[in-house]
């Protein structure tokens, strides 16, 4: 008896022990493993077949899903002969700037045989993000969801849904991206368009030769369904809206928003929404079209053609052999910018005890930057296509980035800036002017890898200027490394008088893209709590092409837990 007594205690230890190491795990987080291997395949798309470059053969690519707290781990394997980075597109990278990945930032690219392991927590973060190349304009195909699920236990602050559904918006080439882009930066003209958006991959019956390559969504009456949006084209901003249904905003850009209703949702490139689906509570006699084309405010060509998938309900009594109704939605106008303002006005954070607006309130640092496109001369012995003869460019503050032969976070961590970058980035326009008037003549902009550097912790306003420079337009800008609040926006140019004491300091909605409106401004603040080197940029990627970006460069703070990491080891060395 004295052995099997004990015993029990032995087992109470042990199960003990179990319980708490399953409850460490859960508080610390799994580690999921992925790997990624570059590779050409064949697709068939507008009954066009042609070579392109995929992750493991897949178009879209594999689907990371992970919960908050859980660190991913990605080998990611170049077998084709493009050079090649993947960005996490909205991870914060808090400490792990290494894995960011836009070439010649925060790391050189994979070259032909390479790999590199990005490593990185999701902690505080949950939602719908995605991952794309970030090397010259290959996110054309290299492109995916990441899905960040809320820690055990903890639920959605909306109703539970059904099932959820990435939906992924793309631009499909019939030419090669790649080649396209060349020939746009060698002759300065504008780049072809694209022959078709898609979904999911998939073009969609309202294009030739592509009836069966259409998305279809099947719902079960009375079912709430969530769809995770992403707008993975390169350059064009979309309105999405399905037949008779309204759907319900909970989401953008990884951040839960107060509730509201639309008929029709606006996303940018690099931006991600979720909405909730209400499926209709019995079986509707009918199929219904979810639909997406372009809201263009430049003056340049665009892509002017729409992709659809079908939403089909299953019928609770059998399919039947009657043919249904398809029901087709009603977009708004290519350039109702009415609609584009009212919804994204409509974006507001929770700002709850649970998920509060922490907005800063005080600003350490004020930018005026001014965004949009401008002009390089000619070469000597070439014709250009461009403006007047001219190339296209674009920049902030009338600075184009130029990528430097290194990356920059290298630089910056090993106190080598000489020849890299300089720090003289300008914190106003250069050249004041009438920014929403008449353009100036000169279109020319300048040239320079211009940083700014900001020290650990401190808090920063941008107001983001449009210009009416060769065309006003909507600019969907991106911010790595950090999210931040929309505070404030409105037509015209800014008024830094009248127009701050009209900011929402309340519950600005929380993002890391959003659309600096067409003849107009956008007022951000964030906090520089982050160390490293960070892009912020134009997600459309002719703009990006054409320099509309610049760089932050956060110092470290005081403490172990605010300074940088040595780079890993296996880092893409220029």
């Amino acid at each position: 008896m004295g052995v099997v007594s004990s015993a029990v205690p032995v087992r109470t230890l042990l199960l003990t022990a179990t319980i708490l190491l399953a409850l460490a795990e859960i508080s610390a987080g799994a580690t999921r493993h992925y790997k990624f291997d570059i590779t050409l395949r064949n697709a068939t798309r507008l009954c066009k077949t042609k070579s392109i470059v995929t992750v493991n053969g897949e178009f879209p690519g594999p689907k990371i899903v992970a919960r908050e707290g859980d660190r991913v781990v990605v080998k990611v394997v170049n077998h084709v002969e493009n050079n090649i980075t993947i960005h996490w597109h909205g991870v914060r990278q808090l400490r792990s700037g290494w894995a960011d990945g836009p070439e010649y930032i925060t790391q050189c690219a994979i070259q032909t045989g390479r790999s590199y392991v990005y490593n990185f927590s999701t902690a505080g973060q949950r939602g719908t993000f995605w991952w794309h190349a970030h090397a010259s304009w290959l996110r054309a195909t290299v492109y995916g969801a990441l899905i960040i699920l809320p820690k055990p236990g903890v639920p959605y602050p909306f109703p539970k849904p059904y099932k959820e559904v990435p939906i992924i918006f793309g631009e499909w080439f019939n030419a090669d991206p790649e080649a396209v882009i060349a020939q746009a930066l060698q002759t300065g003209a504008g780049p072809n368009v694209s022959d078709a958006y898609t979904i999911n991959g998939l073009p969609g019956r309202l294009y030739n030769c592509s009836g069966k390559d259409t998305f279809k969504l099947k719902v079960k009456p009375g079912k709430t369904y969530l769809l995770r949006l992403i707008n993975a084209a390169l350059n064009d901003e979309l309105f999405f809206s399905i037949a008779n249904h309204t759907v319900t905003v909970v989401e953008t850009d990884a951040n839960y928003v107060k509730p509201f209703d639309a008929d029709t949702i606006l996303i940018t490139p690099g931006q991600t929404t979720n909405v909730l689906l209400h499926a209709k509570p019995t079986f509707p006699n009918a199929t219904f079209l979810f639909a997406a084309r372009p809201y263009a405010t430049g003056q340049g060509t665009f892509d002017n053609t729409t992709t659809a998938g079908v939403l089909e309900y299953r019928n609770p009594i059998g399919s039947g052999s009657t043919k249904l109704p398809l029901l087709r939605p009603a977009l708004p106008s290519l350039n109702d910018t009415a609609y584009a303002t009212n919804f994204a006005s409509k974006l507001r954070s929770l700002a709850d005890a649970r998920y509060p607006a922490n907005v800063p309130r005080t600003v350490d640092r004020r930018f005026y930057f001014t965004v949009g496109l401008g002009a390089d001369p000619c070469p000597a012995n070439q014709t250009c296509q461009g403006p007047n003869g001219t190339k296209f460019a674009a920049s902030i503050n009338n600075v184009s980035f130029a990528f430097p032969s290194t990356a920059l976070l290298q630089a910056h961590y090993l106190g080598r800036s000489h020849g890299v970058y300089t720090t003289d980035f300008p914190n106003n326009p250069p050249y004041p002017f009438n920014y929403t008037g008449t353009a100036p003549n000169n279109t020319f902009v300048s040239h320079g890898t211009k940083v700014v550097v900001l020290p650990f912790n401190t808090s920063v306003e941008v107001v983001m200027q449009d210009t009416s420079t060769l065309g006003a337009e909507n600019h969907p800008m991106h911010l790595h490394g950090h999210n931040f609040y929309v505070v404030g926006t409105g037509f015209g140019n800014y008024d830094p008088m009248n127009d701050p004491p009209k900011f929402n300091l309340a519950d600005p909605v929380e993002k890391n893209t959003v659309g600096v409106p067409a003849g107009g401004w956008l007022a951000i603040r964030f906090l520089a709590d982050n160390p490293g080197a960070w892009l912020m940029h134009c997600h459309i990627d002719v703009h990006l092409s054409w320099g509309l970006r610049m760089a932050w460069l956060v110092n470290d703070g005081a403490l172990p837990t605010q300074k940088l990491p040595p780079p890993p080891s296996d880092i893409p060395r220029c």
